[in-house]
């Protein structure tokens, strides 16, 4: 079966940052909090695990090397503290802190007795997992850099043979640094992974427009923006006609055509705030901010008309009846409830324009009103009649009674 082209529909439409959104994620994916948090407890671990030699006779040299290796262990703890405290770190204050704890193996060399014995550059491994894990390619490479000179001067005192040197200090970077680069290729993979999957998770696979799950997510971020616009959100709901005829007589591969034709010819008319959706098999929504009902049903219009001048390779096109519905946001509303109330109605307009000869657009009479609640106390309406012929109603855009009924 032969698909189309993906539409690049939530490139489109994708939402900005703002509030009550998440924060963009750091280079290894996590919630720059949680990457804070990981950061702080590893902190932690290594100023705990460096202040075991404290306890022991004979590891630290006395006088001052003691002193300044205290001072380094108190400093990781109060890096860790301020980290949790600010609860978010960006990509320089990471890489610092990796940094921070290269050079703070120079220290645990420089501070104790026998740096062979206690202070192998496997030490370093913590820091070269941390950097693999929470940095980007550019600062990971600075980081590997930093790991071969440490090692040169970390070792250095212990070996008189150059060549013995040399050897050892390859050694010891191109194994922590393999180590590091093959943590950040899996990350990196399982990063793709994750990426495709919450794709896959909010757009339909056939013509690339959102889902009904990303619709459902973004609907406190509709409702906010139609409340700070002091505007209304108008949801457009289309079904293209005579549809299953068309995949009982071309065949479903055709129906697939269509439903990406229409889908790419949608995606151009929207608005760039819109949010475009397919919803079922041959329905799609449109939900966006209008500040008066003439604006949506101009959008309406619109959209019947890009669907009517859709046409695939073969020469395939169809029609679409669309419902138009308009509610006024309010504070005490809930988002989801509202947004599926709202879509209801525009779903029984859809039905009166179908019965009234499809192509056309239906507007419901069922207007939710600030203040109403999830709309439940908007004045109901007889159900839908047939609507007048467009000719003698001013247009293909026709007015339609009704409340929201069930398919």
């Amino acid at each position: 079966m032969r698909h189309p082209s993906p539409v690049i529909g939530p490139t489109r439409t994708s939402p900005p940052a703002g509030p009550g959104q998440p924060q963009p994620s750091t280079p290894s994916g996590l919630d720059p909090r949680v990457a804070a948090t990981s950061l702080a407890v590893l902190l932690v671990i290594g100023a705990a695990m460096g202040s075991m030699n404290l306890l022991v006779d004979g590891v630290l040299r006395d006088g001052a090397p003691r002193w300044a290796y205290v001072g380094t262990m108190l400093l990781l703890v109060l890096l860790a503290g301020q980290l949790a405290v600010r609860g978010r770190v960006g990509q320089p204050h990471t890489l610092a802190l990796v940094l921070l704890g290269d050079l703070s193996y120079l220290v645990v060399v420089l501070c104790i007795n026998d740096p062979v014995r206690y202070a192998s550059p496997l030490m370093l491994l913590f820091p070269s997992l941390a950097a693999a894990w929470f940095l980007g390619r550019a600062s990971l490479c600075v980081h590997m850099a930093v790991v071969t000179v440490v090692c040169l001067i970390a070792l250095h005192p212990g070996y008189d043979s150059p060549l013995v040197l040399l050897v050892q200090v390859v050694v010891s970077a191109a194994t922590l640094n393999a180590a590091a680069a093959g943590v950040f290729l899996l990350r990196r993979r399982v990063q793709r992974l994750l990426t495709a999957t919450e794709r896959l998770s909010r757009q339909d696979p056939l013509t690339g427009l959102y889902n009904r799950r990303y619709l459902v997510e973004q609907a406190p971020r509709l409702w906010r923006q139609a409340r700070r616009e002091s505007g209304r959100l108008a949801a457009v709901v289309l079904d293209l006609d005579n549809f299953k005829r068309l995949n009982d007589e071309f065949g479903h591969a055709v129906g697939d055509d269509v439903l990406g034709s229409v889908a790419r010819s949608l995606a151009a008319a929207v608005r760039p705030t819109d949010l475009l959706a397919r919803t079922g098999g041959e329905e799609l929504v449109v939900v966006g901010s209008v500040r008066v009902l003439d604006e949506a049903t101009t959008l309406a219009e619109r959209l019947r008309a890009a669907v009517a001048g859709a046409c695939t390779d073969a020469g395939h096109s169809v029609t679409a009846s669309v419902g138009l519905a308009v509610a006024g946001p309010d504070d005490g509303t809930d988002p989801v409830a509202a947004l599926w109330r709202l879509v209801e109605l525009a779903d029984t307009a859809m039905y009166a324009a179908k019965r009234a000869g499809r192509d056309r657009v239906a507007v419901s009479e069922g207007l939710v009103a600030p203040g109403s609640g999830s709309g439940r106390d908007a004045a109901p309406a007889p159900d839908p009649r047939p609507l007048p012929d467009p000719r003698t109603a001013g247009g293909r855009t026709a007015r339609s009674e009704g409340a929201a009924q069930g398919r």
